[in-house]
């Protein structure tokens, strides 16, 4: 663990020296706090034998952690100055594979092989959920990831039935996340306006629900939450395009009271939904099947 309170280095600083500011396109808030590279490692639960892929690593003050408990570090920076700089900040270096790429778009499966990984992370706000369903939804997924999100965020995503989100829906099908710790904003530079909180999430070896199609499952999940707050069988009808009493008759199917609200199914009870479609969706699935199902 990291017991130097003098540690890490001012990030200001060392941006300073490599003539670099903060970038605001790339959601760059550069962890200051000890405590809470602390509790991600902790959350972690790293070995010597542990392959590690580090999603935004900056100015590597996590990584410099990473290395010392990790068999191996991949680590994957989209900003290319801090990447190519990154190597030569980190003590023990032959540990690091830097990568500068998008971890929303890289091939999980080239970069990692069929090795076992933990994936860590400060995700950038804005492209968090994409960058966890890309991760999620790869054949290579990680065996468990621990990453710092929006609070809000990280509550929808560990919500329970009586608060589901589509969110927390497609992270709880491939997963057990949970919050570890919350985290001010006088954590970063720069400060961003928002409290962030650490989520470990425990990834299952196979998905809890057995997919025949993936996109169609949440396609119906997506339409249940269209109309929030809403009872499903309006907001599936206004979802999926069908009439008042075809979405009646779903939802009989699938043994689920029309009067429910979508925030309070299970995923069990979303299978069973989607099971109930099956054969009927052909005519009302109008592209909108292949959207992000974590967005």
């Amino acid at each position: 663990m990291c017991a130097d309170t003098n540690w890490p280095p001012s990030p200001k600083a060392q941006l300073a020296q490599l003539g670099l500011s903060p970038r605001k396109a790339l959601g760059q808030n550069f962890l200051i706090g000890h405590r809470v590279i602390n509790t991600i490692l902790r959350a972690a639960e790293l070995n010597s034998s542990d392959l590690v892929l580090e999603i935004g690593p900056g100015l590597g003050i996590v990584t410099e952690q990473l290395v010392t408990q990790a068999g191996k570090v991949i680590a994957l920076e989209m900003d290319p100055e801090l990447a190519n700089s990154l190597s030569g900040r980190v003590s023990d270096g032959h540990k690091l594979s830097v990568v500068c790429g998008d971890a929303r778009q890289v091939d999980v499966c080239n970069l990692i092989g069929e090795d076992s990984y933990k994936l860590i992370g400060n995700l950038p706000y804005y492209a968090a959920n994409p960058i966890l369903r890309h991760f999620l939804e790869s054949e290579c997924r990680p065996t468990r990831i621990v990453v710092m999100l929006q609070r809000e965020v990280a509550k929808s995503m560990t919500a329970q039935p009586g608060q589901m989100s589509l969110l927390s829906v497609g992270v709880q099908t491939y997963g057990k996340p949970r919050i570890v710790g919350y985290v001010p904003p006088s954590a970063f530079y720069p400060q961003p306006k928002v409290t962030s909180a650490v989520v470990s999430i425990d990834v299952y070896r196979t998905p809890a629900l057995e997919f025949e199609d993936r996109d169609g499952f949440f396609n119906v999940v997506r339409a249940g939450f269209s109309a929030p707050r809403k009872q499903i069988r309006n907001s599936l009808a206004n979802g999926l395009g069908i009439t008042f009493q075809e979405a009646l008759e779903l939802l009989g199917k699938a043994n689920i009271e029309p009067s429910r609200r979508a925030e309070t199914l299970d995923i069990e009870t979303w299978k069973a939904l989607y099971e109930a479609t099956k054969g009927e969706l052909a005519h009302v699935c109008d592209g909108t099947c292949q959207d992000k199902p974590l967005s």
